[in-house]
């Protein structure tokens, strides 16, 4: 029995990490979010809407500087302050900004933002169990090795979500009208603020597909959806 002990200490940690995360997100993002009322963007983003049968769609702002959009576990679409500044300062045009919220739908309707909260959970427990057994067998590298590991296994299912979410923001935009231009061409400004930041790649981007990759891949839903 003593032996599967890490592993049951690591499935309730990953119970209570899952909890607590869920909880912690929630009033983090009620406290310091409103719903965004911009007239410029509610004209794309009804169309949005009504190419997925929707009466309309939410879309929060997240009161924090950095630059990035987020699906929460309960279904909400956010984008930050600091990406909506630099709409209002005409660093990106509406449409682009409607591919944003077109990506985090993806999220959502795909089932990414909750699975991402237990997949965080796993991991935090899994980097515990690894922990506790490797390091019976290399003392003080043991845990070293475990979350390398399970940091490897997060950038792997990340990547994979960021591709699919891609896949159905495109679908979508084609849909709506809008097209995958505004998306393309977000990904292609994303990759100027990495090299803005001295080819330092904000934190938030590092678990994300290569631009190129990104597009290419979705050129090659356009070349696919052509025939």
């Amino acid at each position: 029995m003593l032996k599967f002990t890490p592993i049951l200490l690591a499935i309730l940690y990953a119970l209570a990490m899952y909890r607590f995360s869920v909880w912690r997100t929630r009033r983090e993002l009620d406290t310091r979010s409103s719903e965004l009322a911009d007239p410029r963007l509610k004209k794309l983003t009804d169309r949005l809407a009504a190419a997925l049968d929707l009466p309309r769609i939410k879309v929060h702002i997240y009161e924090i500087d950095p630059v990035n959009g987020l699906a929460a576990p309960d279904g909400r679409i956010f984008i930050t302050r600091g990406f909506y500044r630099k709409f209002q300062n005409g660093e990106l045009s509406a449409e682009e900004m409607t591919s944003v919220i077109a990506h985090e739908l993806g999220h959502v309707a795909l089932g990414h933002s909750r699975r991402r909260m237990i997949d965080f959970s796993g991991q935090n427990a899994l980097r515990t169990a690894l922990a506790m057994i490797l390091s019976r067998f290399l003392p003080g590298i043991g845990a070293i090795i475990a979350s390398g590991l399970t940091t490897l296994l997060a950038a792997r299912l990340s990547r994979s979500d960021e591709y699919e979410a891609d896949e159905y923001a495109a679908a979508l935009l084609t849909k709506a009208g809008i097209g995958t231009a505004p998306q393309k061409a977000l990904f292609a400004k994303l990759e100027e603020l990495t090299q803005s930041r001295s080819g330092a790649m904000p934190a938030w981007l590092m678990s994300h597909p290569k631009t190129g990759e990104r597009i290419a891949a979705i050129e090659k839903l356009e070349a696919k959806w052509a025939r």
